[in-house]
């Protein structure tokens, strides 16, 4: 099995891949690539069959697909998100791989598509039928009643340019997909998007993905059926954009602090404290440590002068560690404390040359 896929987006960018519902190709996300595009990496793949994806003729499972996700992204870490399959998708890949994955979106998806039989069924009419017959079906679950046509017959088009076969093998492996017993384990940050009006994964399925992972946020967007990022696309763009919007800011935050930090502020978000660690990512990270005037090596001797003038000795010891990681050597780093013993005072700097001896015992 091979995905084909497009890239969107600053080459530097963090990477986000996105992944499309059964019957639709990449571009079920094109209302979304302005603003995400802005920050991102953006992968897009095609299932098999789906529009560049060539078609297949064995069988293929949800964790089949995930784990090419895993190969084509290489060993960097990233955040994943999806419609429908797509959400099934990024679950799978978020359970198989939780160290490489970051955040987590499933839009109008769910860890079981109901009963397999009416998705056997349907496989099996695909094979007898082609996918024709579908058109009218999926559109009535897809939109909500008096969608505009220039909305539904881009997708429609795409569902019947669907290998039949292809379509039925995915039909069969949301049959056999259940992931309901194993959402504890996902340990990416995670939204979880449902159209209010959706009949094929109602409002239950994203109440049962967001109590079963931990820390999960729930947004329902009203007015909305299966394709809510199509036909709601601002209200999901920004959903998505507050939820992944501090992209750059969070692949400087890992840069600059080492992951282990990152991972360990991330472990203990609350409701309470959510919103500000969204802050500090977006503005601290994304919009002044990513600012091209001053390098890094300047900014973190900039960040521990501040810090040794406020007395900030906890935020100093990881900014040591942090300056250490933006090329400082130890020789550098006593020479801004001797500056602040002068301008800050002399029992700031001392405090702070003891929390600086302690790091730099401890990172040798």
């Amino acid at each position: 099995m091979e995905l084909r896929y497009r890239l969107s987006g600053p080459q530097d960018g963090p990477l986000l891949v996105l992944g499309p519902s059964l019957g639709t190709t990449t571009h079920v996300w094109d209302p979304q690539m302005a603003e995400l595009s802005r920050s991102w990496r953006v992968l897009r793949y095609d299932l098999p069959g789906h529009g560049a994806s060539p078609a297949v003729k064995d069988a293929f499972s949800v964790d089949d697909l995930a784990r090419e996700v895993l190969a084509f992204t290489g060993t960097e870490r990233f955040a994943i998100g999806g419609v429908s399959l797509g959400g099934a998708v990024a679950l799978a890949v978020a359970l198989l791989a939780p160290e490489r994955v970051s955040d987590l979106v499933l839009c109008c998806t769910s860890a079981c598509f109901g009963v397999p039989e009416p998705w056997r069924e349907r496989a099996a009419r695909v094979r007898a039928e082609g996918t024709s017959w579908l058109a009218g079906l999926v559109t009535a679950r897809w939109f909500t009643l008096g969608v505009a046509p220039e909305l539904a017959e881009p997708v429609q088009t795409s569902l019947l340019g669907t290998d039949a076969e292809s379509y039925a093998l995915a039909c069969d492996a949301i049959a056999a997909f259940d992931l309901r017993d194993r959402l504890a384990g996902v340990t990416a940050r995670t939204l979880v998007i449902a159209g209010d009006q959706d009949p094929a994964t109602p409002l239950e399925h994203a109440e049962t993905l967001a109590e079963g992972i931990p820390g999960a946020r729930l947004a329902v967007v009203a007015e909305a059926a299966h394709l809510a990022n199509l036909e709601r696309a601002r209200a999901v763009s920004g959903l998505m954009s507050r939820f992944l919007g501090h992209g750059q800011g969070m692949k400087a935050r890992r840069e600059v602090l080492g992951d282990a930090h990152v991972d360990r502020a991330l472990a203990s978000v609350t409701d309470f404290t959510a919103d500000f660690q969204d802050f500090i990512t977006r503005y601290a990270w994304g919009e002044i440590w990513t600012r091209p005037g001053l390098d890094r090596r300047t900014r973190s001797c900039v960040t521990l002068t501040a810090l040794v003038a406020r007395g900030h000795l906890d935020e100093l010891a990881m900014h040591v560690r942090a300056a250490l990681r933006n090329g400082l050597t130890p020789d550098e780093i006593k020479e801004v404390l001797l500056q602040t013993a002068v301008y800050c005072g002399v029992p700031a700097a001392n405090a702070a040359f003891g929390v600086a001896q302690r790091v730099l015992q401890e990172e040798n």
